[in-house]
């Protein structure tokens, strides 16, 4: 395909997406039904409807319309920083798109007119002052992150190599990876790495893992011997972290509201080497009997909407709401796991103070026998990782209410 012809293809799907749906399924439908588009064809089209998804008000607004060639013109601009002659240069006709109109001519001249400082950063106006709250004086370099391609970590499993030894697997391959301060364990490639394929992932010396998720399940600090319960396990990157981190000796715990969403983890961990994991339900987690107890609690995701732009578009006040409510159940039944002394991380991939703060202030005020030893935001741009909230509470030995 000409490069006309991928952002014609590009402007075709974002004018046929279904928001409230997950993208990549709807990427893959219409691959399926163009099969002239090769591999490389694909990348580049799902490359420029996920840039049109992250900067979608600031490219509406410069290519003077919400409709997908203007979406893809604006994209053009906003984020690519080309020319109106050097889009037009574009534009071949045929199989790709057709050349600018005057109009369109005209919009991407122009500086864009943007009605708030939201739209001219790509956020819901009605989240602004969470941002604002989130980052402060730092509000427009953290947004403008968020509206980035999300960079490509992964995670080195100890339990069969260092990070060292993962990254010169890596190389071997002809894979650079630079080391992230963040954890110890955390590693980045270059974005677009075709990481499966390699003989490091096969063998479980590495999988992928945002350097600020791997952060978070460092702070738990799980040790040998221990009972460990994560749970809202999900696919189980974690899971397979706090594995690493207890060197294959006591349990981890892995529980999910959805178990379907634990249907990968078994064989995630037997090719990272973890056999200290265990699925369980809810009614097979006893009161008390957890050393640790992480919670990644369902959140609104906006710390990782580089990952999934369609999200800030679909999240509404109502299903934020939902989802407070989810978090404040998981916190609270996850709590009653901990031991007299024990420790509880509640950790979201988020950074709205509504899902992270003010869910730990609700819990310690609805009485709990819990004190906050720290808390940690990891913000995109200050620690070029996802947006990430945790909090680690201490369970008081003699049980007192605070």
């Amino acid at each position: 395909m000409t490069p006309s012809a991928r952002l014609a293809a590009a402007a075709q799907i974002l004018d046929s997406l279904t928001l409230d749906r997950p993208v990549d399924p709807q990427l893959k439908t219409w691959a399926r039904a163009n099969r002239f588009a090769g591999s490389k064809d694909r990348r580049a089209i799902a490359d420029r409807v996920y840039t049109c998804l992250r900067r979608q008000r600031s490219a509406a607004r410069q290519g003077g319309g919400d409709h997908g060639r203007a979406l893809v013109f604006g994209s053009l601009r906003v984020q690519d920083g080309l020319s109106p002659d050097e889009i037009d240069a574009l534009c071949t006709g045929g199989y790709g798109l057709e050349p600018l109109t005057t109009a369109e001519r005209a919009a991407l001249a122009a500086h864009p007119d943007y009605t708030s400082p939201a739209e001219a950063l790509d956020w819901p106006d009605w989240l602004w002052p969470e941002a604002q709250r989130a980052f402060g004086a730092d509000v427009e370099p953290e947004l403008d992150a968020l509206r980035q391609r999300a960079a490509f970590d992964v995670r080195a499993n100890l339990l069969r190599t260092t990070r060292d030894g993962a990254r010169e697997a890596l190389s071997r391959e002809g894979i650079e990876a630079s080391p992230m301060p963040l954890s110890p364990t955390a590693l980045r490639l270059a974005t677009g790495t075709a990481l499966t394929g390699t003989k490091a992932y096969r063998d479980g010396l590495v999988e992928p893992q945002d350097a600020a998720s791997q952060a978070v399940a460092d702070l738990i600090a799980a040790l040998p011997g221990e009972t460990v319960l994560d749970f809202c396990a999900g696919a189980g990157g974690k899971t397979l972290a706090l594995a690493a981190a207890m060197q294959n000796r006591g349990r981890v715990l892995a529980h999910d509201v959805d178990p379907r969403r634990m249907a990968v983890l078994p064989e995630r961990a037997a090719r990272a080497g973890a056999t200290i994991i265990e699925r369980v339900s809810a009614d097979q987690i006893a009161s008390g009997s957890c050393d640790r107890v992480l919670v990644d609690a369902p959140c609104s995701g906006s710390g990782s909407w580089r990952r999934d732009p369609a999200g800030k578009w679909r999240l509404t006040p109502a299903r934020l709401d939902a989802l407070k409510t989810a978090q404040h159940d998981a916190l609270s039944r996850a709590a009653d796991a901990v031991k007299p002394g024990g420790f509880l991380v509640y950790a979201t991939c988020s950074i709205l103070g509504v899902e992270n703060d003010d869910q730990v202030e609700r819990f310690l005020h609805e009485g709990s026998d819990f004190n906050v030893k720290t808390t940690r935001a990891y913000w995109p741009h200050r620690d070029q990782a996802d947006g990430f909230y945790a909090a680690l509470l201490q369970r008081k030995k003699d049980g007192s209410i605070n």
